[in-house]
């Protein structure tokens, strides 16, 4: 199985009103595990940057005539390649993968604009598995947001001080892997498999309980914060007698 994690940067939030994609970044997976291929793309918009999206990915502001030279960690787009010239390479790299995006309907909405405003085909929105919508489904009521993920995974992200779309990608790469169960989970299913033909012989198998408990996935301010909570609602409260 062919995936793709995939992250852009961009001028703003709304293609209709003449924001662009400015950066891509992705990384292959075949069998959730990374085969060390990657796209990755800076994109002229043709228009300038405005200062908020600078502040978020240190993609400069002066991208089409810029009077100084970029300092360090900012890219300046003037001579970079406007989406018709990378769409090819970019749709040939994607193929009909499934695309793994943290908050996929921005990401998918700047790619559609793109790829419309070429007259090219449309990316199908069940083409994306959106990752932020998984992690709200599997922790109801907390942070959800990529950082947020990091610290709960125990992943470093100690590098992203901005948004890059490359450095991102590897990052959700590596929280996807999580959200689904922890790395290499079909060879964790083949394990199980073949443990429970050998052991039982087959339809006989029944679960047994865990050697060792799994460890809390709560960390020490949100215990506090929910003892906070339920200090709130009394002697009475549900929790109290759990």
């Amino acid at each position: 199985m062919r995936e793709i994690v995939l992250d852009t940067e961009t001028t703003g939030f709304e293609p209709s009103e003449g924001d662009r994609i400015v950066e891509i970044g992705a990384i292959e997976l075949h069998n959730h595990m990374p085969t060390g291929r990657t796209y990755h793309q800076y994109i002229n918009p043709m228009r300038s940057m405005p200062a908020g999206a600078f502040e978020i990915h240190g993609i400069g502001p002066d991208l089409l005539d810029s009077p100084r030279p970029a300092e360090k960690g900012e890219v300046i787009l003037k001579d970079k390649p406007v989406f018709a010239d990378i769409a090819q390479a970019f749709v040939d790299f994607i193929g009909d993968a499934k695309l793994v995006i943290h908050n996929a309907a921005f990401d998918m909405k700047f790619l559609n604009a793109e790829l419309g405003w070429l007259n090219r085909p449309l990316l199908p929105m069940d083409q994306a598995l959106d990752t932020l919508a998984i992690a709200r489904k599997k922790f109801p009521g907390s942070p959800a947001s990529l950082d947020a993920l990091c610290r709960r995974f125990g992943i470093d992200n100690s590098n992203r001080t901005l948004h890059g779309a490359l450095l991102d990608s590897e990052i959700l790469a590596e929280v996807y892997l999580e959200l689904i169960g922890g790395r290499q989970p079909d060879l964790v299913l083949a394990g199980n498999q073949t443990a429970k033909t050998s052991t039982t012989g087959g339809s006989d198998w029944r679960p047994t309980p865990r050697p060792n408990p799994l460890g809390s996935k709560i960390n020490a301010a949100e215990a506090e914060a929910h003892a906070a909570f339920v200090e709130k609602l009394g002697d009475n409260a549900l929790w109290n007698k759990l």
